[in-house]
């Protein structure tokens, strides 16, 4: 099944065509939805019927009544969507979008940690594998993981996996001593301190906004940490007018559409002399591959059966906290 990708992207697009005005005659046709992440480009984000972060596309995705789902995002995004929609067909631009957080939690090392730890309550950031979803207890976002570790007493015993930073940021902040997989998502692992503090001698009215994945000392020197719904919700209400954000540039498109008289400063990576931090895996998806993958709908997101069974409960209990909690 990862081999449905390489036809289809190579198919040529006919001369002169009209890539959203098909886009739209094509999802009536089929029924289908199509949802972004901030992370996407800004055309497919003008494109998509939804914007929006993984908890919020995770929201879509259970409650749509459509036939196709088209995820424009990362390949464990699209698997959620599969999760929590077995009924439906869920595509994806390009299967090769992946995730380097969750490819550092592999499934089976995973299981292990957990027997090694027994008694312990699982909490699995949502950038994660189906696999990894499977043998745990409940899944969170960055938007809502703390409402989620301190919906449990705090006796309890917890493991967190698989991203280093935000579980020593959710430690910091509820005093908690969770259990931490060591694994990290390369775009917030590279942002440069050293680069910050050099942009806010350059811009010191700025306001350093920081998405909870990035490095300790990063957070420390944050006027605001959040998630990236929580850091554009904070752009919009705020009365300062730039910001250095640190956190995958994609998200400034949104950013900049909701408060255009407002400044927006991208955070570049260490040892590097681009202007911002760019997810390649996000970068994948095209419009042209949007066009061609709803066209001939493929590539498509299966899990397995018994996999999407155990997956399921841990997302849900996610969707009902965060509801209960009014996320």
């Amino acid at each position: 099944m990862e081999n449905q990708s390489i036809g289809y992207m190579n198919v040529p697009l006919p001369a002169g065509i009209d890539l959203r005005e098909e886009l739209n005659k094509l999802r009536k046709e089929k029924n289908a939805i199509i949802l972004a992440h901030y992370y996407q480009t800004g055309d497919i984000q003008d494109i998509a019927d939804f914007v929006g972060d993984s908890l919020a596309l995770a929201q879509w995705a259970a409650k749509t009544t459509v036939d196709i789902i088209v995820l424009c995002g990362v390949h464990f995004m699209g698997e959620t969507a599969k999760i929590l929609c077995p009924d439906k067909k869920v595509l994806v631009p390009d299967l090769n979008a992946g995730c380097s957080l969750a490819d550092s939690c592999p499934a089976v090392d995973f299981e292990a940690f957990v027997k090694e730890h027994p008694g312990y309550v699982v909490i699995s950031y949502v950038n994660t594998t189906a696999a990894v979803k499977a043998v745990t207890d409940v899944v969170v976002t960055s938007t809502n993981a703390r409402q989620i570790v301190e919906s449990f007493p705090p006796e309890t015993k917890m493991i967190f996996g698989p991203d280093r930073n935000l579980g020593n940021y959710i430690n910091s902040i509820t005093g908690r001593n969770i259990l931490l997989w060591n694994g990290a998502c390369h775009v917030h692992e590279q942002f440069s301190l050293e680069k910050i503090l050099e942009l806010k001698a350059k811009y010191p009215e700025a306001d350093v906004i920081t998405h909870p994945e990035c490095k300790q000392p990063i957070i420390q020197v944050s006027d605001f940490v959040g998630s990236t719904a929580a850091l554009l919700k904070y752009t919009i209400q705020s009365d300062k007018k730039q910001f250095i954000v640190a956190t995958e540039s994609g998200v400034i498109y949104e950013m900049q559409k909701k408060s255009p008289d407002k400044e927006f400063i991208p955070t570049p990576p260490n040892d590097s002399t681009c202007a911002c931090n760019e997810c390649s895996f996000m970068r994948l998806n095209t419009m042209e591959k949007l066009y061609n993958c709803l066209k001939f709908e493929m590539p498509e997101i299966y899990v397995d059966d018994a996999v999407q069974q155990k997956a399921i409960r841990p997302i849900k209990k996610m969707l009902e906290i965060s509801e209960q909690l009014g996320l």
